[in-house]
């Protein structure tokens, strides 16, 4: 935005004469170019890490069983444009080479989250680390994605009170927390960002003895009628993050939308349409009612983003076909954003309220994509210029990064 403003300003001031016409065309190059260059290096952030879902098993006899899952790509010099690790590659590797991803893991989680259990304090899990399939599942299919899942085992002691994790501030990677209380996974989870505290669950009920009280303002083990809305509230946030400022893609596919028009009748035609079919395969895939492959996904959002801004360029008009389009890859970025809540086995009552809170939280950064650009391009009323000096480079530029990610996208799934 700051280009769009340095690139009209400059053309305001030059508009004058020959001289000052050619001065101001080399200017918009030289800009153009360096946003170019600016924002392929941004290709980092088109696509996002997971987080690191942290899930404690209380069966109920007094012991308690954590266990982490840690993404391979973590350790990549760039991380967002790195291929996962599949299950066909994971016999490839040299047993120094998963030994090494182990000790990476163990590192990872050591400095990333801080394990606390009341009155004792800090303690330090030694986990044990395998190769695995998200949430534990065996690896069995080619698409299948592999992860690095530690797992850690004790006894709760008699005396002890409460159980918390917290999010390191060095952490760039959010964490879930989750407890699974008697084969029933509980209410109340938390998506801490990097500094953020979880709530403290009440362990008087899952020790050995059961005599003594609980830590002062703990979350009792066997759920309440707060622990959805808390749940909203987490999610809520976490779709706000997928879109702004982690979802670089979704939010170059939304400027491909706004860029077509300002007017609210076609801007308010193609958001409406792209929420609707985004929210819906969003909420059938979250039910496990639909399931896409990621290598057919990904690229196809990416996809996407070139496709709405070429169109920009070349039907400047907002038509049916294009109501078809969004609809359609709204549907396919909704199968993108399922991967956030499909892989955490969330219980009836808090997938109800992490869907609604993750769909609105969606809905949020999107305004705030489509304010910010309605608000920075405001000034520019004269039509024809609006076009000439935002829409035609703006779309030229997206529709560039969108047909590069494709490339890369297909290239790594190759």
């Amino acid at each position: 935005m700051v280009f769009l403003f340095w690139l009209l300003s400059a053309t305001a001031r030059c508009r004058h004469g020959r001289r000052r016409h050619t001065m101001t065309l080399r200017r918009i190059h030289a800009a153009f170019c360096t946003i170019l260059l600016l924002l392929v290096a941004a290709v980092a952030w088109s696509h996002p890490i997971p987080d690191i879902p942290v899930r404690t098993f209380f069966p109920g006899d007094g012991t308690a069983r954590i266990t982490v899952e840690v993404d391979p790509r973590c350790f990549e010099d760039e991380p967002y444009a790195a291929p996962s690790l599949l299950a066909p590659i994971l016999p490839t590797l040299s047993e120094e080479r998963k030994a090494t991803l182990q000790r990476q893991a163990a590192e990872l989680v050591r400095r990333c989250i801080e394990f606390t259990i009341e009155p004792v304090g800090r303690i330090q899990p030694d986990f044990t680390f395998r190769f695995a399939g998200r949430s534990g599942a065996p690896l069995a299919g080619a698409e299948d994605v592999v992860v690095l899942t530690g797992e850690w085992s004790t006894t709760l002691a008699s005396g002890l009170t409460g159980w918390h994790i917290r999010s390191t501030k060095e952490s760039t990677l959010s964490v879930i927390f989750q407890n699974i209380i008697r084969g029933e996974v509980h209410p109340r989870i938390a998506v801490l960002f990097p500094g953020e505290q979880s709530f403290t669950l009440d362990l008087t009920d899952l020790r050995a003895s059961q005599a003594g009280a609980a830590t002062a303002g703990s979350v009792s083990a066997t759920g309440s009628a707060k622990d959805s809305w808390s749940t909203f509230i987490a999610y809520l946030r976490q779709g706000f993050n997928h879109v702004v400022p982690e979802g670089l893609d979704h939010i170059l596919f939304v400027l491909g939308i706004f860029l077509l028009s300002r007017e609210w009748k076609p801007l308010l035609a193609q958001v409406t349409t792209f929420t609707f079919a985004h929210s819906v395969t969003l909420a059938l895939a979250t039910l496990g009612l639909v399931h896409v492959s990621a290598a057919v996904v990904e690229p196809i959002i990416v996809a996407s983003i070139a496709a709405v801004a070429i169109e920009n360029i070349f039907r400047p008009r907002c038509t049916r076909w294009r109501l078809l389009v969004v609809f359609v890859f709204g549907l396919i970025h909704g199968l993108g954003f399922a991967g956030a809540l499909r892989d955490l086995d969330l219980p009836t009552g808090s997938l109800v309220s992490g869907l609604v809170g993750f769909n609105i939280g969606v809905e949020c950064g999107q305004l705030v994509v489509i304010t910010t650009a309605f608000l920075a391009t405001l000034w520019l009323q004269d039509a024809a210029r609006y076009r000439r000096w935002i829409v035609v480079p703006g779309s030229i530029l997206i529709a560039g990064i969108g047909v590069w990610w494709t490339i890369l996208r297909v290239v790594h799934r190759a």
